[in-house]
Formats: C-alpha cells, structure tokens, sequence
C-alpha cells in the first residue's frame, strides 16, 4: 500500500509541475490553485508512504515518476521537443523507477 501511496503522489508532482507552468509565476488564478492543490496532496501522501518505506528509494520513485510524466506531459500537450535521446532518458528513468521499488519491497 506504502508503494501505490509514492506512484500517486509521483503523478500529482507531475500535476504540480504542469500547473506551476501554467499558472506563470502564480500570475494565473486557477492554475495556482491547482498547484497547490497537487503539491499538498504529492507531499501528504509522500508523508504517509515514509512512515513504512525507506527514505531513499521512495525519495527517488516519487521523483523519477514526476520527473518522467512531466516531460512526457510537456511532449504530449505542451509542445515541448520531442526527440530520441529524450525518449531515451525518459526511459531510463523509468526502467530505474521500476528498479527501485523493486528494492524497496521486501520490506
């Protein structure tokens, strides 16, 4: 459960990157708001996953799987390049996100 706990909040720090783009310096309303949003829900359930899993592997899910739907997101639907080292390195990232709550769960 600690583990689905690091893959949603991964998924709501994308939300948060994504809005805090949007919202251009906190400049826009809506986008503000859901960035703070995303960013207290991302953090609250990293909180609630720490207190059964070790710092650093669910450290480094929650953020390879931000990091990797956020550049995923910018390629898809914010115009952001696409090219193949991109998608290479993106990969990569999620092959060791996978490996490493992999590790992680024999606790």
């Amino acid at each position: 459960m600690a583990w689905l706990l690091v893959i949603v909040a991964g998924l709501l720090e994308t939300g948060f990157a994504v809005c805090l783009k949007l919202s251009h310096g906190f400049t826009r309303l809506w986008p503000t708001i859901a960035f703070c949003c995303f960013a207290l829900g991302s953090f609250g359930l990293l909180t609630l996953s720490l207190k059964k899993l070790d710092v650093g592997p669910a450290y480094a899910v929650w953020t390879g799987i931000g990091a990797a739907g956020t550049a995923i997101y910018g390629m898809v639907f914010l115009g952001d390049l696409v090219s193949t080292l991109k998608i290479v390195s993106i990969s990569l990232v999620i092959i060791g996100v996978v490996g490493l709550q992999l590790s992680g769960s024999a606790h």
